[in-house]
C-alpha cells in the first residue's frame, strides 16, 4: 500500500543483486511510494545478478559503478542527475564484501590485503559516495543517506570475521560525515543496523543459520525481514524524519536491547 511518502523524490539505490537483496526490496518500495531511481552495482555483480529485471519493474536505469572508484562514482552521480532531471533526495548504500570471509580465512590469521579490500568495499566506499555527492553538489537540502549495518559493529559474532570492523567504520563515517554534510546542506546521514536477514551475501557468513534463529528467539518481535527494512528506509528517506541524522538505528525486533529471552532460557534448559 502506497502512502505517497516519496512523491517526486529522486535517488540512487546501491547493491541490488537479486530478489533476496535488501536493496532490491528497498528499490521496489521507494518507487511504490512515488520516487524515481537509478540502480547501481559493481560490473561483476551486475553480471551475477538479476538487476535488469528490477530495473524494468521500477522503470529505472542501471548505471554500473565500482563504489571504490571515485571516477566511477562521479560518472554515476552525473548520469543519475541527468537521467532523473535534477539533484537527488536519497541514497541507499547496501554494499558489503569480505574476501577473508568468502575464502574462509580465520579472523586470527587474517590476510591483510583482503582485510584492506573489506574496509575499502564495505566502509570507505560510503565515505567516497558522500564525498563525491558533496563535491558535485548532487544532493538537495534535507536529502537522506542510509548505510546498512549490523550489530557486529558493537558485539562479537565470531563468524562475521573482518566485516565487523567494516561495519564499525561505516557507522563512524555516518557520524563524522553526517556532521559536515548537515552543516553544509542539511543532508541527513544514518546507518540502519538490521536483523540477520536471509540474503545472498548474508547467507555466506559462517554459522548464519544458527545466529539467524538465535536472534529470532531472542528478539521479542522476531527478526525484521528485508521487506520490513525497505519500509524503514522509506520512512528515513521521507520528510517525516527530517531531524534524524548521525544515528545508528537498530531495526532488529528488539534484539539490541535484550540480555536473554525466555525462549533461549528454555532451549538451554532442555525444556
Amino acid at each position: 500500500m502506497s502512502h505517497h511518502l516519496l512523491q517526486g523524490k529522486k535517488g540512487i539505490i546501491f547493491g541490488a543483486l537479486d530478489e533476496r537483496s535488501m536493496a532490491w526490496k528497498a528499490a521496489q518500495r521507494v518507487v511504490e511510494e512515488g520516487a524515481s531511481i537509478t540502480l547501481t552495482n559493481a560490473p561483476i555483480a551486475l553480471r551475477m545478478g538479476k538487476i535488469n529485471e528490477l530495473a524494468k519493474e521500477c522503470n529505472a536505469e542501471v548505471i554500473p559503478a565500482d563504489a571504490t572508484s571515485l571516477s566511477d562514482l562521479e560518472d554515476l552521480f552525473s548520469k543519475s542527475m541527468e537521467k532523473l532531471g535534477g539533484k537527488l533526495d536519497f541514497i541507499l548504500h547496501s554494499i558489503g564484501m569480505s574476501p577473508n570471509l568468502r575464502k574462509n580465512v580465520p579472523y586470527t590469521a587474517t590476510n591483510y590485503d583482503n582485510f584492506q579490500k573489506t574496509l575499502d568495499i564495505s566502509a570507505l566506499s560510503f565515505h567516497k559516495v558522500l564525498q563525491t555527492a558533496m563535491k558535485l553538489d548532487a544532493l538537495n537540502e534535507w536529502a537522506s543517506v542510509i548505510g546498512l549495518s549490523y550489530i557486529a559493529a558493537q558485539r562479537t559474532f565470531p563468524g562475521y570475521n573482518d566485516m565487523a570492523e567494516a561495519k564499525a567504520l561505516l557507522e563512524s563515517i555516518a557520524r563524522s560525515f553526517g556532521y559536515h554534510y548537515g552543516n553544509k546542506r542539511k543532508v541527513r546521514v544514518n546507518t540502519v543496523s538490521q536483523s540477520p536477514t536471509v540474503t545472498t551475501a548474508g547467507s555466506g557468513v559462517s554459522g548464519f543459520d544458527a545466529f539467524f534463529h538465535y536472534a529470532d528467539k531472542m528478539s521479542p518481535l522476531g527478526n525484521a525481514n528485508a521487506d520490513d527494512c525497505a519500509n524503514f528506509c522509506v520512512v528515513l528517506f521521507s520528510d517525516l524524519t527530517r531531524m534524524v541524522t548521525m544515528q545508528n538505528l537498530y531495526h532488529d525486533g528488539g534484539f539490541s536491547s535484550m540480555g536473554v529471552s525466555q525462549a533461549i532460557v528454555e532451549d538451554m534448559s532442555g525444556r
